[in-house]
């Protein structure tokens, strides 16, 4: 039976040093505050808008919520971020992303100032996380992932991991933290030949395939420690679900994270972390 790496006990830690932070901050006249930049009305947009703005107040850190039709001009979007950007009350702007087609979301992040971007949807953050100049931030849920490792003091210098998944949220800026720990990486895609028998190699497993339970017991094997970063709403079970068949690899693998749970639970802690550390960065 595979330990769980429960996000639960993460967040407290990650909240127990944030909240002194904050407190630390507020006594020299700095309020963190974070602006939720938000178009339309998507009900996982609301749902996460909800949960980071709880996360929020449970450590002190005030929220500035920005709501927009989801018909908003290219223009007044535009508007929106240099008015974030130049207003220094604020030190951390979270856009919830896809935008609605009619906008060119490329051009809305980049306009974004890195120093504000704690959701690391810029090239200045991206840039600062694969050069490893420390300036800048990871996108949330791979940072999640690297805090996980952390809080169960899961060595990874000299390990085997292999990340299935390539995006810019979580798979390359995984891959290039899981480098920073000196592992030995491996990125797996749709494109990778045998993926299961690459993933029975690895000691440390990330999975981010955005398949719910494409993760099947053939690339699993014992003493392996996996990160399931999958949230899949399955309407036969009537649950969430991860991309790992978690009945599967438990049995297998020496630890795993649960989905729900698990890294989900850790990255709205992270994204208002980034928050604190921004307020921070001003008193240097």
């Amino acid at each position: 039976m595979a330990d769980l790496l429960k996000g639960a006990d993460v967040v407290a830690a990650l909240g127990e040093k944030m909240t002194k932070d904050v407190e630390d901050l507020k006594s020299k006249g700095i309020v963190p505050t974070l602006a939720i930049l938000r178009v339309g009305e998507r009900a996982d947009d609301i749902s996460y808008e909800k949960g980071a703005t709880k996360r929020c107040e449970t450590v002190g850190v005030n929220v500035k919520s920005i709501v927009l039709p989801a018909d908003v001009t290219q223009d007044v979007m535009m508007e929106n971020v240099e008015a974030l950007n130049n207003d220094d009350s604020v030190h951390g702007v979270l856009i919830f992303r896809p935008l609605p087609k009619n906008l060119d979301e490329e051009a809305i992040c980049a306009a974004l100032k890195p120093e504000k971007d704690v959701d690391g949807i810029t090239e200045g953050s991206l840039a600062g996380v694969f050069m490893g100049s420390g300036k800048g931030y990871a996108p949330c849920t791979a940072q999640a992932c690297m805090e996980i490792l952390d809080f169960y003091n899961i060595e990874c210098k000299g390990k085997r991991a292999v990340v299935i998944g390539r995006s810019l949220v979580v798979g390359k800026p995984a891959a290039i933290m899981l480098m920073g720990k000196h592992a030995t990486v491996t990125v797996c895609h749709t494109r990778t030949v045998d993926m299961p028998s690459v993933a029975r190699e690895a000691e440390i497993l990330i999975v981010a395939a955005g398949v719910m339970e494409g993760i099947t017991k053939e690339y699993f094997s014992p003493g392996q420690i996996v990160i399931d970063v999958g949230i899949n709403w399955n309407d036969e079970k009537g649950k969430l679900c991860g991309d790992v068949l978690f009945d599967d690899a438990e049995p297998i693998v020496a630890a795993i994270t649960p989905v729900p749970g698990g890294v989900g639970t850790v990255t709205t802690s992270v994204l208002v972390s980034h928050v604190v550390d921004a307020a921070k960065k001003l008193l240097k």
